[in-house]
């Protein structure tokens, strides 16, 4: 796996990316609602076997059946809504490992270090670490073939790195202070995909919990993450399901129902085919009485959506942020007997005031994934009164609150997108990828001394001492940027706070990078500042 650069910087570009994903892989799979078997799907005489048939029988040149079938369903199923879609065979594994929450292949995080794969972690008690591998390794050959300074994609390295359970990958690599290459013969295994990104203390009573998606062990994780900052003495939480597109919806309803007394109705689905069914609290909560604040955004969607509007409209917490993204259609996963599947909607979700926060669909599947950039072009990530739903409706809470359906979760304190401090000198080190580079060359040339640290207040204060700003303009100047003084002036703070925070990632893992991060996160600092005056 390879960790994910995501600073502040020029929001275009990741909006386009994340509107195209959002509209094309977030579902929420209903597990445990599903009794028929794999479907196989038999030859019917009618409109679409016969143009099949007739293609086949006498079209200029032969023809590939089951390609134009496996073309026509996507086509057929986007005429229906953005997020019924077809999986072909080779693409299942992976479209449900980030909804299971594992993988099968050596458990590491790397990324490529002047064209070479460098290990950044290896997961504990995983493959690679009960095989000896650390921190720093270079794997420079996977079986025979030499990897290092080739210009390999990384899907292609996690491909050759991944693989079915108790199989073998052989790999050599360089370790500083050893001449030779070293072997390996590490067994696959079942390697977690962790969605809880960190849990930690923001100050003394208030703890920070974000979730990254929605997957079969997320509910496990964040019931081990409360209890372990209520250890800590915990009494308010801040709950960050920003850029969290969704997944599986039973764990968004557990997670909710930890917050709510016995009773409270969390959901409810309903389609066509499907009567209605609800989803209420139970008795278990492990959060009923501290303050709860819960921070959304525009990439905030489908299984998120649940937790933040059974939030909002049982008048439990408080939402931060933006609009979310609105998408409250229920997928259901149906199986092929060639491997292949389907997610079909079959259904809406509705939050307990009876708002439906889907946004509408009617003008088609271009104009739905091209939403979020028209939001960010008419100026919503700035201004809340730029805001505005195509089928807006008000809804009231027993508190008597007014909430919105018909586009998204509006949240209950607006914070805009914080581009202050974006210069262009900043926008031409981010871009080209010096900033997360240097950091990571910083790291190897000192992880000895890096190592030392435990404990990121410790790190953190131990580089703010070591010039990194000084020294990474002189990294940029040697790759192609030369200093721009205003840029600097204007951007230095944010570029230094990344470099920090990115060093402190490679050596103690998101543990080190979001206490670092906090400082340019104007969304999290309202939060806090919010929980401090309800005291």
């Amino acid at each position: 796996m390879k960790y994910n650069n995501s600073p502040r910087s020029s929001l275009l570009p990741l909006i386009i990316a994340v509107s195209v994903i959002a509209g094309l892989l977030i579902g929420i799979w209903m597990p445990g609602k599903i009794s028929h078997p794999p479907l196989s799907v038999k030859p019917r005489t009618d409109k679409l076997n016969r143009v099949l048939n007739y293609v086949e029988a006498n079209y200029v040149d032969s023809v590939n059946r089951e390609r134009l079938v496996e073309a026509a369903i996507p086509v057929m199923l986007q005429e229906l809504d953005p997020h019924s879609v077809y999986i072909p065979a080779q693409e299942v594994t992976a479209a449900n490992e980030q909804l299971q929450g594992n993988f099968e292949g050596i458990g590491i995080s790397f990324n490529m270090l002047t064209d070479t794969v460098l290990i950044i972690s290896t997961i504990p008690g995983g493959p690679s670490e009960k095989a000896g591998l650390m921190a720093g390794d270079k794997i420079i050959y996977v079986g025979d073939s030499l990897i290092a300074g080739r210009g390999i994609a990384d899907e292609e390295i996690m491909g050759l790195l991944k693989g079915p359970r108790g199989t073998e990958v052989d790999i050599k690599v360089l370790r500083k202070g050893v001449k030779e290459l070293i072997p390996f013969t590490i067994t696959r295994d079942k390697i977690p995909i962790y969605s809880v990104d960190v849990a930690y203390m923001v100050n003394d009573n208030t703890g920070f919990i974000k979730i990254n998606r929605f997957s079969m062990t997320t509910y496990e994780e964040f019931l081990e993450s409360i209890y372990k900052l209520k250890a800590r003495g915990m009494e308010k939480l801040i709950l960050d399901l920003r850029g969290n597109v969704g997944g599986v919806m039973d764990p968004s309803i557990k997670i909710a129902d930890e917050f709510l007394p016995e009773g409270k109705l969390i959901v409810y689905t309903e389609g066509r085919a499907r009567p209605r069914e609800e989803y209420r609290s139970t008795d278990n909560g492990s959060f009923l009485e501290g303050e709860l604040v819960v921070l959304i955004d525009e990439w905030s969607a489908s299984a998120s959506e649940i937790v933040a509007g059974a939030i909002q409209d049982n008048d439990r917490g408080i939402i931060i942020g933006r609009r979310s993204f609105g998408k409250g259609l229920v997928q259901e996963p149906v199986m092929f007997n060639d491997r292949s599947a389907m997610r079909l909607t079959v259904a809406r979700y509705y939050t307990p005031t009876g708002r439906s926060i889907q946004k509408p669909y009617e003008d088609g599947y271009e104009e739905y994934i091209a939403d979020l950039n028209e939001r960010f072009m008419r100026g919503e990530h700035q201004n809340a009164d730029s805001i505005h739903f195509e089928n807006i409706q008000k809804f009231e809470t027993p508190g008597g609150n007014i909430v919105y359906g018909g586009g998204g979760i509006m949240p209950d304190v607006f914070i805009p997108a914080d581009t202050s401090g974006i210069s262009m000198y900043f926008a031409r080190v981010r871009n080209s990828g010096l900033i997360y580079r240097y950091a990571l060359s910083y790291t190897e040339e000192n992880r000895n001394k890096l190592q030392e640290f435990t404990d990121v207040k410790e790190m953190n204060s131990y580089l703010e001492r070591q010039a990194l700003l000084d020294k990474f303009i002189g990294f940029a100047a040697d790759n192609g940027i030369q200093p721009d003084r205003a840029g600097i002036n204007e951007s230095g703070e944010i570029i230094d706070i990344q470099i920090r925070a990115y060093i402190a990632r490679n050596i103690l893992d998101n543990n080190g990078f979001y206490p670092i991060w906090e400082e340019l996160d104007t969304t999290l600092k309202e939060a806090i500042e919010y929980l401090l005056h309800q005291e």
